[in-house]
C-alpha cells in the first residue's frame, strides 16, 4: 500500500523529468524575449512573429499534436506548460489557446487524413495559423442561436454569417468557422465546423478598436455566400457539436494557463519591488500589509494552476466529462485570481505601478479578460449550477 501510495503522490502532484526540463526550456525562450519585447510589439501594431517562429523551430507550438503529423505526441497538459511559463516570462501567446489548442485538437482528432496532413505540420512549426470564429453580434457562443449557416452546393459549400471578437485573423492563413448546416433527415440545423481562407472571396474582416495592449487583435468578420469546396467541412457533419466541445476544453485549459502565467509575472514583479523598495530602513514587503494580500495571490494562483493540471489531464486521458467539468473551473479560478494578482502588483508598487517602465497597467485590461473571455464567469458558474450541483436550468 506504501509503495502505491508513493506512486500516485509522484505521478499526480510531481511533475515528470520531461514536463520540467520543457518548463526550463520554455521559461529560457520566454525569458529571452520578455515582457519589453511584447509590449514593444504591441503598442506598434506589430505581431510577435519572431517569438512564434523561434516556439515553432524548438517544438513547443506542435507539443500537443501526433507525431506522425510534425508535432511532439504529448498533450494538452504539455502545451498548457508552454503558455503559461511565456505568459510568466511576460510574452504570453494568445494564438496558443486557438491554433494547437483549439483547431490543432479537433482536426487531430476529427479531421479527414488529408486535413491532418494540410494542417498539423504547419500548426506544429509555426508556418500556419488558424483562428477561430464562434461568437455572433447577438448569439454570442451560443450554439442553438447562431446565424452563421452553411449549404451544400453541387461543388461544395455557401457560407454566410457574421461573427465578432475573433483573434488573430491578420496573422492567420485560415479561421475555423463554427457554423450550422441543415440535417438532411430532420430539416433542423445542427452545428458543423469548416475551414474558410482568409483570401476566400466573400470573407471580410475588420478589426474592432480595443484597449487592451496585445499583438493580436480582434475582428469583426462577414461571411457573403463564400463559396467552399466539399473538403472545407472539418471532420464529420453528423457530429459537429461533439467536435466542437472537443475544442472548447483545450480552449478552457489555455485560458486558464494563459491566466495563470499573467498572474505569475505581475506577483513576481510585485515581490522583486517589494524586496527592494524601503521605507524608513525597512523593505515594504516586511509589513503584514503588503505581505499578506501577496501571499493570498500566490495561494490562489497556485489552487487555480492545480485544476488547470487537473483538466489538462483529464482530456489528454479521454475523459471529456470530467474534463469539461474541471477546464471550466480552471477557468473561473484562474480569471479570478489573475485579475487579484495583477492589481495587487499595481497597488504594492504604488504610482510605479501605473508606469511604462514596469509594464504592469498594461496587464490590467490582459487580466480583465480571463473574467469575460473565452466564456464568462457567469456561464461557467451557471454550468457548475447545472451538471456539477444538479439544480434547476436557470436560462
Amino acid at each position: 500500500m506504501s509503495e502505491q501510495r508513493s506512486t500516485f503522490q509522484e505521478s499526480a502532484f510531481s511533475e515528470s523529468d520531461e514536463r520540467r526540463a520543457l518548463r526550463r526550456a520554455v521559461s529560457a525562450l520566454g525569458r529571452r524575449y520578455g515582457l519589453e519585447y511584447f509590449l514593444a510589439k504591441a503598442r506598434s501594431g506589430e505581431r510577435t512573429d519572431e517569438l512564434w517562429r523561434e516556439a515553432g523551430k524548438l517544438g513547443f507550438l506542435g507539443v500537443n499534436l501526433p507525431v506522425e503529423y510534425g508535432g511532439g505526441g504529448a498533450g494538452s497538459y504539455e502545451l498548457s506548460i508552454v503558455l503559461e511559463e511565456l505568459g510568466a516570462a511576460g510574452c504570453p501567446l494568445l494564438m496558443l489557446v486557438v491554433t494547437p489548442a483549439i483547431c490543432g485538437s479537433i482536426i487531430a482528432r476529427f479531421g479527414t487524413e488529408q486535413q491532418r496532413r494540410h494542417w498539423l505540420p504547419g500548426f506544429s512549426d509555426g508556418t500556419l495559423r488558424m483562428a477561430f470564429a464562434i461568437t455572433e453580434p447577438d448569439a454570442g457562443s451560443n450554439t442553438h442561436r447562431l446565424t452563421t449557416v452553411g449549404r451544400r452546393t453541387p461543388d461544395g459549400w455557401r457560407l454566410n454569417g457574421r461573427k465578432v471578437f475573433i483573434s488573430g485573423i491578420e496573422g492567420s492563413d485560415a479561421v475555423m468557422v463554427v457554423g450550422r448546416t441543415e440535417d438532411a433527415r430532420t430539416g433542423k440545423l445542427k452545428p458543423a465546423l469548416f475551414a474558410v481562407p482568409v483570401d476566400a472571396p466573400g470573407f471580410e474582416y475588420r478589426r474592432i478598436p480595443m484597449e487592451i495592449v496585445s499583438s493580436e487583435h480582434q475582428y469583426q468578420v462577414f461571411l457573403d455566400d463564400v463559396a467552399l469546396p466539399a473538403d472545407a467541412l472539418i471532420g464529420d457533419q453528423d457530429t459537429g457539436l461533439l467536435q466542437l466541445f472537443a475544442g472548447l476544453n483545450p480552449e478552457r485549459i489555455m485560458a486558464a494557463a494563459f491566466a495563470v502565467g499573467i498572474g505569475r509575472h505581475a506577483l513576481a514583479k510585485a515581490v522583486d519591488y517589494a524586496r527592494e523598495r524601503t521605507v524608513w530602513q525597512t523593505p515594504i514587503g516586511a509589513h503584514q500589509g503588503i505581505a499578506h494580500p501577496l501571499a493570498q495571490c500566490r495561494i490562489e494562483l497556485e489552487l487555480a494552476r492545480l485544476m488547470m493540471q487537473k483538466a489538462a489531464h483529464l482530456y489528454d486521458r479521454g475523459d471529456d466529462t470530467g474534463a469539461g467539468e474541471a477546464a471550466n473551473m480552471a477557468k473561473y479560478a484562474a480569471g479570478e485570481a489573475s485579475a487579484r494578482a495583477v492589481d495587487q502588483a499595481v497597488h504594492t508598487l504604488g504610482g510605479n505601478g501605473l508606469t511604462q517602465e514596469y509594464g504592469l497597467a498594461a496587464l490590467l485590461t490582459a487580466s480583465r479578460v480571463g473574467r469575460v473571455a473565452p466564456v464568462s464567469r457567469e456561464m461557467i458558474l451557471n454550468f457548475v449550477a447545472q451538471h456539477t450541483l444538479a439544480l434547476p436550468k436557470s436560462y
